[in-house]
C-alpha cells in the first residue's frame, strides 16, 4: 500500500478536514484529514489554536477519539485499514511521534472509533459493516459485536458500556459486548449517517440522509424527531451538560439545538465540512474543507476562530474553448490550455513556455461538478447552487441555494442535467438556470453524468447505471457497491467505476420498439484492490481503450475487443500519483487529462499502437502561484479566490 504525499506546509492539513475530536478536558483538539495526517492543536485559549504535533498514517485519517481514562491516549482510524493508538505529551515536540499500539487486521477502510469506559478496550467500525472489539494494551482482537449489510458509518459508547452502530443500511444497533444477546435493532428506510450518546447515558442521537435526527432511548424507543435540514444529518454530539446538541449537515451548516428539539442556531459558513463536530467547555470544533478545524462558541454560534488557506483539490473538469477547466475545493475554477508545455516529465514530455492560467472564483463553495458547451460553463457546488458563467468567468446566471451538493452535471440536447447528493436528477434551461423539469431520481447520491445520445447517462450510489432522457431511463447494470462515475463513448458505449474493484463498459444497441437500451457486449475489468473513483473512454467504439483511477493513486488501462470474451480483463498501469485518482475530462478522441487529490494533472494520449503515453504534466499549486504572480504584476484581468 503506497503512502500518502501531500507535503503539507507548514500549518494546517493539505486537504479537507474529515474529523474533530476534543480531548476530555478541552484543552486538546484532534484533527483528521484525507491527507492522511491527524494535527493536534493547543486550544486552551479558542481565538488563538496552536498547533503542536502531527500523526502520520498511510492513507486518509476518517476519525479520532481520546481515551476516557488514560487522556493522553489517542486512537486513530484510516482508510489504510488500521487503528492506530498514539501516547501524545502534554507539550510534544516537533520530531514524528510513534503509536504505541496499531490495530491491523481489519478487511476494510475504518470509518469511526469510541473506547469502552475500562479505557482499555476499543470499538472500530469500518466499510465492510463490521463492528469489533480489541484489547489494546496488547492489540488482540476481542471479538465482533456488530455487522451491518453496508457501510458501518459511525459508533458510539455509552458511559455504562452500551455501544451503539449505525450504518448505510438504515440499521441502528445497540448491544452490550459483556452481555451476549443483548443486541437490540431498528430500521430505517434512510442510511443513517451518525449517532451519539448524551454524557448522561440516557438519550442516544442518530443522524440520517433524509435530514432528520432522532433521539432515542437505550432501547431504541423514540423519544422524539428533530427535522435538521432538507439534506443529509450526518454529524451529532452533545454540550457537557446535555442541555443541548449540535447537528452538521450537508447543507453546510452547523445546526444547535436544545434537550428538546427547539432550534437555537443555524451556523452556515460555506469553507465549513460539518460530517464532523465536536462539543467540550463551551466551544464546538467543525471540520472543514480549508487546511483546519473551525472553532464556535455554543452559546452564541459566533466563529472564534477560522482556518487560514483554502486547498485546491481537484473534484470535476471539463474543456471550454480550448480549455481545460478544473474545478477545485476551494470554490475556484482554474483554466489554462493543456496544450501548452509545464515541465519535462519521465515519459518525454518537453520543456516549453508554461501555459498562461486563469484562476477563476466562481464560489465560497466547494466545486464539485463541471459541464460546458460552446457559449459558458456549468459549476455545480457543495452549498447547493448551479452557477453558469461566460468564458471569462464572469457570472451570468445562478440557482437558488437547494441545501442539497450539487454532485454532477451534463450539458446535453438543449438541457443542463444537475445530479444531486439526494439523488435527483433536475432538467434546468442552459440560459437562465430556470428549472424545466425533474426525472425520477436515484435511490442515491448521483455520483456522475454524461451526455449519451440524445440523453445522457447517470450513476449513483445505489449501485446503478442508468441511460436515457429525463423522464424515461433504463437501467443497464448494477455493481457490487456504489458507482463512483461514468463515462461514454459515441453514443454506443458506456463505461462504470465502482468501489467494487472493478470497471464495467458495454456496448449498447437501442431498441426502437421499447424506447430501451440494452448491451450487445458487456465486459467487467478487474481494478487494484481498491475502489476506482473515475473513469473515461477514449479511441473507436468498436475497439475502445478504457482508462480508470483509483484509490490506490493508479491511472490503469484496458483494451477491449468485443469479439473477444475471455473472461475477467486486468489492467495496466500507466501512472501513478502521490494521492487518489480524483476525476478524469476526455479532451478529444485520443487525449484525456487526469487529476489527482495531490494537485497534479496529466495530459495523457494514445499512440500509434493504442498504448496510452504522457505528454504533460501539471501542478496545481504551481498553476494557482504563477496565475498570482501574474495577477500582481499587472498582467491577469482576473480576480483570485482565497
Amino acid at each position: 500500500m503506497r503512502t500518502i504525499d501531500l507535503r503539507p506546509g507548514p500549518t494546517g492539513h493539505a486537504a479537507p478536514v474529515t474529523d474533530v475530536a476534543f480531548r476530555p478536558d478541552g484543552t486538546r483538539l484532534a484533527t483528521c484529514s484525507y491527507d492522511g495526517t491527524v494535527l493536534l492543536w493547543d486550544v486552551t485559549t479558542p481565538a488563538r489554536p496552536r498547533q503542536l504535533t502531527r500523526l502520520h498514517h498511510r492513507r486518509l485519517v476518517n476519525a479520532a477519539r481520546w481515551n476516557p481514562v488514560h487522556t493522553d491516549l489517542l486512537a486513530t482510524a484510516s482508510a489504510d485499514k488500521t487503528v492506530a493508538v498514539w501516547r501524545i505529551p502534554e507539550c510534544p515536540d516537533t520530531g514524528r511521534l510513534a503509536p504505541l499500539t496499531v490495530l491491523a487486521r481489519h478487511t476494510d477502510d475504518v470509518n469511526a472509533v469510541d473506547w469502552m469506559p475500562d479505557g482499555r478496550r476499543l470499538i472500530c467500525v469500518s466499510e465492510d459493516g463490521r463492528a469489533t472489539l480489541w484489547d489494546t494494551r496488547t492489540g488482540a482482537f476481542a471479538g465482533e459485536v456488530g455487522s451491518h449489510a453496508a457501510h458501518c458509518m459511525r459508533v458510539s459508547v455509552s458511559r455504562d458500556g452500551l455501544v451503539a452502530t449505525v450504518g448505510e443500511d438504515g440499521m441502528i444497533a445497540v448491544c452490550d459486548p459483556d452481555r451476549p444477546g443483548s443486541t437490540v435493532v431498528r430500521h430505517r428506510a434512510a442510511s443513517v449517517e451518525g449517532c451519539a450518546w448524551s454524557h448522561s447515558g440516557t438519550t442516544l442521537a442518530v443522524t440520517r440522509d433524509d435530514g432528520v435526527v432522532e433521539l432515542l432511548t437505550p432501547g431504541l424507543a423514540v423519544r422524539r424527531t428533530v427535522t435538521v435540514a432538507r439534506t443529509a444529518a450526518r454529524s451529532v454530539a452533545w454540550a457537557e451538560d446535555d442541555t443541548s446538541f449540535v447537528v452538521g449537515a450537508y447543507d453546510g451548516a452547523l445546526h444547535v439545538f436544545d434537550a428538546e428539539g427547539r432550534r437555537l442556531h443555524r451556523v452556515h459558513d460555506a469553507r465549513m465540512w460539518p460530517r464532523s463536530a465536536a462539543v467540550a467547555r463551551g466551544l464546538v470544533a467543525v471540520g472543514g474543507f480549508w487546511n483546519g478545524p473551525h472553532l464556535l462558541d455554543l452559546a452564541t454560534g459566533t466563529a472564534l476562530a477560522e482556518p487560514s488557506a483554502p486547498n485546491h483539490g481537484p473534484n470535476a473538469m471539463t474543456v471550454l474553448d480550448g480549455e481545460l477547466l478544473v474545478g477545485c475545493d476551494s470554490g475556484t475554477v482554474v483554466a489554462f490550455d493543456p496544450d501548452l508545455n509545464d515541465t519535462d516529465g519521465p515519459d518525454g514530455a518537453v520543456l516549453g513556455a508554461p501555459p498562461p492560467v486563469r484562476l477563476l472564483p466562481v464560489s465560497d463553495s466547494p466545486v464539485l461538478s463541471l459541464a460546458a458547451d460552446g457559449q459558458a460553463f456549468y459549476a455545480g457546488t457543495y452549498a447547493g447552487q448551479v452557477h453558469r458563467c461566460n468564458a471569462d468567468g464572469e457570472l451570468t446566471a445562478v440557482t437558488d441555494r437547494s441545501d442539497t451538493p450539487v454532485t454532477a452535471l451534463c450539458r446535453t440536447a438543449g438541457l443542463l442535467v444537475a445530479g444531486a447528493y439526494d439523488g435527483a436528477l433536475t432538467g434546468l434551461d442552459p440560459a437562465s438556470l430556470a428549472e424545466t423539469g425533474r426525472g425520477g431520481p436515484h435511490d442515491g447520491a448521483v455520483k456522475s453524468l454524461e451526455p449519451f445520445g440524445d440523453g445522457f447517462a447517470s450513476a449513483a450510489t445505489d449501485r446503478t447505471t442508468a441511460v436515457g432522457g429525463l423522464r424515461h431511463r433504463t437501467t443497464l447494470w448494477e455493481h457490487g457497491n456504489l458507482v463512483n462515475a461514468v463515462a461514454t463513448l459515441g453514443g454506443r458505449v458506456v463505461a462504470t467505476a465502482s468501489r467494487d474493484h472493478t470497471v464495467k463498459v458495454g456496448l449498447l444497441e437501442r431498441s426502437p420498439e421499447q424506447d430501451t437500451w440494452e448491451p450487445l457486449h458487456r465486459r467487467t475489468l478487474l481494478g487494484p484492490d481498491e475502489s476506482v473513483k473515475c473513469v473515461t473512454l477514449l479511441g473507436d467504439p468498436d475497439r475502445p481503450v478504457v482508462l480508470a483511477g483509483s484509490y490506490d493513486f493508479g491511472l490503469y488501462r484496458w483494451r477491449i475487443d468485443w469479439d473477444d470474451d475471455t473472461g475477467l480483463g486486468s489492467g495496466r498501469r500507466v501512472d501513478e500519483f502521490r494521492q487518489g485518482v480524483s476525476c478524469m475530462c476526455r479532451l478529444d478522441a485520443r487525449r484525456a487529462a487526469v487529476a489527482g487529490w495531490d494537485g497534479q494533472i496529466l495530459i495523457v494520449g494514445l499512440d500509434a499502437e493504442d498504448e496510452v503515453r504522457v505528454l504533460r504534466r501539471f501542478d496545481l499549486d504551481t498553476l494557482a502561484l504563477r496565475a498570482r504572480k501574474s495577477l500582481w504584476a499587472g498582467k491577469s484581468l482576473w480576480a483570485v479566490a482565497g
